[in-house]
């Protein structure tokens, strides 16, 4: 079978009635890794909202598409059904679900995308089993599959709860959001070889991030900088590192325009929306 592709064009996106993505365009196959660095406030998590359907996050023009499949069309279920999975910056909490009832019901829609309301689930003992290796390779409680989802967890098992789901989902496209977000070096590994050894042939990934040190762990093998809703530069691995040394200061300097429309954005908006469409 040949590999899928996530095909963003001249993709647009408002939020609150203000133009945030201004024009995406990217292109990911199974099998690749992809990252999108880039200061606050310039659009990366817009980008992957949008791409998953947040009703928050209205597409004013272009298109997403998976091997021609027009995401844009699909609701947030379809659009995972058609293989797209995100990884939240900062996951909800679902008080009286437990993770292991959760995840039954996911993965069971997601494998029998036909399948009616009501019809059976994936069968307790198989499920389990599945659930405790893949648990186990993240180096997670048994006793967690017991906990209501997210609820009263730290960051780091917030962050293991995501990569758990994607382990088991097992997506065409996965989207990570700020995964490093809040994670000590421990937990920070654990989540990143969890991503590592999922990643492959049968699945593609785009990492949004602020900062290299997640990069130091799941290397890509391109890297995107974003600014004030475009993305202004594409590289290998050696950008992100540019990126380290010096800053975003020098994108800032080269792309001037863009630079003062995203300071104009801040200024007009405050400190309030930092880290909302990050």
């Amino acid at each position: 079978m040949a590999q899928a592709t996530l095909k963003i064009d001249d993709l647009r996106v408002e939020v609150g009635g203000k133009l945030i993505l201004k024009g995406v365009s990217l292109e990911i196959r199974q099998g690749e890794i992809h990252a999108i660095m880039g200061p606050n406030g310039s659009g990366k998590s817009t980008l992957a909202y949008a791409l998953m359907g947040h009703p928050g996050y209205e597409v004013v023009g272009g298109t997403a598409t998976i091997n021609g499949v027009d995401l844009l069309e699909l609701a947030p279920n379809e659009r995972a059904k058609a293989g797209v999975f995100l990884a939240f910056q900062y996951p909800t909490a679902i008080p009286g679900v437990t993770v292991a009832n959760f995840l039954r019901h996911a993965v069971t829609n997601i494998r029998v995308p036909n399948r009616k309301e009501g019809a059976e689930l994936i069968p307790m003992r198989e499920f389990r089993k599945e659930l405790r290796e893949e648990m186990g390779k993240l180096e997670m409680d048994p006793e967690f599959a017991r906990r209501y989802l997210n609820d009263g967890f730290s960051g780091g098992e917030k962050k293991r709860a995501e990569i758990l789901q994607l382990s088991l989902l097992r997506p065409k496209f996965a989207i990570l959001d700020e995964t490093d977000s809040g994670l000590d070096i421990d937990a920070l590994k654990t989540v990143s070889e969890g991503v590592n050894r999922l990643s492959g042939p049968e699945m593609g990934v785009l990492v949004i991030t602020h900062y290299q040190r997640l990069l130091n762990y799941i290397k890509p093998q391109f890297v995107h900088v974003m600014l004030a809703g475009r993305l202004v530069e594409s590289g290998g691995a050696d950008l992100a590192l540019a990126l380290e040394e010096k800053g975003y200061d020098w994108v800032r300097e080269k792309y001037p325009e863009i630079a003062e429309e995203l300071e104009e954005q801040e200024a007009a908006e405050g400190s309030s929306t930092v880290g909302t469409r990050g």
